[in-house]
C-alpha cells in the first residue's frame, strides 16, 4: 500500500506558535543564551567555546562546561557573573556548574 502524503515544511518558530510546550522551550532556550550572552565578556576569550548554556530554575542557572578546568575557573568568576546578570535584569542567586564528561 503506498501513500502519496505531501508534507509541507515550516520553520521551528511556526511548529512553537501551535505548541505551548515547544514555545515554551523555545523560550527557555532563548532566555539561556541572552545570559550567557550578557556575561560573555566577563569569560575569558580561550574558555568561551567550553562553555554552554543550561537551563534556569528559580534564581539558580547552569552552565555546562567541558574541563575541570574551566570548571573551576568559571566557579571563581560566578559572584563577578552573578553580579552581571541582576545588573542586567536577571534575578539569579547562584550559578550551578556542570562539567560535562567526553563520551
Amino acid at each position: 500500500m503506498s501513500s502519496n502524503r505531501r508534507f509541507n515544511s515550516f520553520t521551528l518558530l511556526q511548529a512553537a506558535d501551535g505548541s505551548p510546550t515547544l514555545a515554551g522551550l523555545l523560550a527557555r532556550a532563548q532566555d539561556a543564551a541572552d545570559r550567557l550572552k550578557a556575561i560573555e565578556g566577563l569569560i575569558p576569550v580561550e574558555m568561551r567555546p567550553a562553555i554552554k548554556p543550561g537551563p534556569a530554575e528559580d534564581d539558580v542557572w547552569c552552565l555546562i562546561v567541558q574541563g575541570s578546568a574551566a570548571a573551576a575557573k568559571l566557579r571563581q568568576l560566578a559572584p563577578t557573573l552573578v553580579a552581571r546578570l541582576n545588573a542586567r535584569g536577571w534575578k539569579v542567586a547562584s550559578i550551578r556548574i556542570k562539567v560535562q564528561t567526553r563520551r
